[in-house]
């Protein structure tokens, strides 16, 4: 199966706000599709939408919706390397370096989905389906909520060394882009008052 995100992790994985990426999904450049995955169905979109919010955040350039389906078509063909070369014409004599425009953005998405695929899981039988770290009882929340208070990866690796920079990275991707619904009174990583 190929790898696909929510619109909240295209967004935090391109670096743009959910809104670009739920205009997307408007202009019907991208289809959600449905899928459950632990407790909760939810929405994703295919790895390359990283690659065309970045490039439509990017660009000066006003693309018409046909334009924009174009340019995912033309994504959704490349591989992951193949961007880094890939140049994209939007109407003669000019063209974009997507390469340029997408920068390490696809290969960090590329390392997050392998990461979360292996590390993180959502088992009802610990801590009631909150998403964790495999193998431990750390949620992906007290990870994100010791980045917000200013512990590095290194403090965290240090307290918990039976955990990786790449489980810790994984968690903190996640845990922004699948927040807890609900009041945030009572949650001991939150630093609301």
């Amino acid at each position: 199966m190929r790898t696909q995100f929510t619109p909240r992790e295209i967004a935090e994985l391109s670096g743009a706000p959910k809104s670009a990426v739920e205009k997307a999904i408007e202009e019907k450049v991208f289809t959600a599709k449905r899928v459950r995955r632990g407790r909760r169905e939810r929405r994703v979109l295919p790895a390359h939408a990283v690659a065309y919010v970045r490039i439509v955040r990017s660009v000066k350039y006003r693309m018409d919706p046909a334009m924009k389906r174009r340019l995912a078509a033309a994504l959704s063909r490349l591989g992951r390397h193949e961007l880094r070369t890939w140049r994209f014409e939007l109407e003669p004599a000019v063209e974009m370096d997507v390469g340029r425009l997408v920068g390490d953005a696809m290969d960090r998405a590329a390392a997050y989905g392998a990461a979360r695929e292996r590390l993180i899981v959502e088992d009802e039988d610990v801590l009631g389906g909150t998403p964790v770290i495999r193998g431990t009882r750390i949620s992906v929340y007290s990870i994100l909520g010791r980045i917000a208070d200013g512990d590095t990866v290194a403090d965290i690796l240090s307290d918990y060394p039976e955990l990786t920079a790449e489980a810790v990275e994984a968690a903190a991707i996640f845990a922004r882009s699948h927040p807890l619904v609900g009041r945030p009174a009572g949650r001991p990583w939150s630093t609301a008052a």
